[in-house]
């Protein structure tokens, strides 16, 4: 069964950190983190692919960091000096073939 599950939302005040974490079950590869605002389009947020390469939405560079396990089935994301504007439903992408997977999301509110 194919099943990308996100964790680690929640609260956090302007300035602080949080961890998202998707862990993927059946064959589907995670490869990257999306985010979509209350009213607002769902938007890349970070990817990372083959040996590792990594691409960042130009709002979140040098704050956010993602990251994978060896075994290429979960993936991470470090958010640093999270701002009201990152506040969104974080969702987990995931790739099988041609095919795309999106995990439930996350919430992500951060306070002023």
């Amino acid at each position: 069964q194919v099943q990308l599950v996100e964790s680690g939302g929640g609260l956090v005040q302007a300035g602080g950190s949080l961890k998202l974490s998707c862990a993927a079950s059946g064959r589907v590869r995670p490869i990257g983190w999306y985010r979509q605002a209350p009213g607002k389009q769902r938007e890349l947020v970070a990817t990372i692919v083959g040996g590792g390469l990594t691409n960042y939405a130009d709002s979140v560079k040098g704050r956010f960091t993602i990251s994978r396990n060896k075994a290429m089935t979960t993936v991470f994301l470090q958010m640093n000096s999270l701002q009201p504007e990152d506040t969104a439903v974080y969702y987990c992408k995931g790739l099988l073939g041609s095919a795309d997977y999106w995990g439930q999301g996350t919430q992500v509110t951060v306070s002023s």
